[in-house]
């Protein structure tokens, strides 16, 4: 059940996120814009490959790695003001969400 309520929080991340992404200027389109896009892809990817997957290790530390890489380029819009603080802290937010439910994820498979 855990990875239903994962992937609901990621597809409502990457809402967010594209709706953000639509406000950054022209000359980022093609740059970090494309760059943030392919990590909130790679995100899901990773969701659902590690819930229909066996072996779930790797893909789940794949999956940690991909939402620090996300956090890393909020951070980067946000220094470089093309993110304004309220959207930074919402999107950050559920991105940080995600990297707990991950964590969570990660623990209750070396349980197994």
């Amino acid at each position: 059940m855990e990875d239903l309520i994962i992937l609901q929080k990621a597809f409502e991340m990457m809402e967010y996120g594209y709706t953000a992404l639509a406000q950054y200027p022209k000359s980022e389109k093609f740059a970090l814009v494309v760059d943030i896009k392919h990590c909130m892809h790679k995100i899901l990817e990773k969701i659902i490959e590690a819930n229909k997957k066996y072996y779930k290790k790797t893909t789940l530390q794949e999956l940690d790695v991909e939402i620090m890489k996300l956090k890393a380029y909020l951070r980067l819009s946000y220094n470089l003001k093309f993110l304004p603080s309220k959207k930074y802290e919402i999107w950050s937010g559920k991105s940080v969400e995600l990297g707990r439910m991950v964590g969570g994820w990660i623990k209750s498979t070396k349980k197994d």
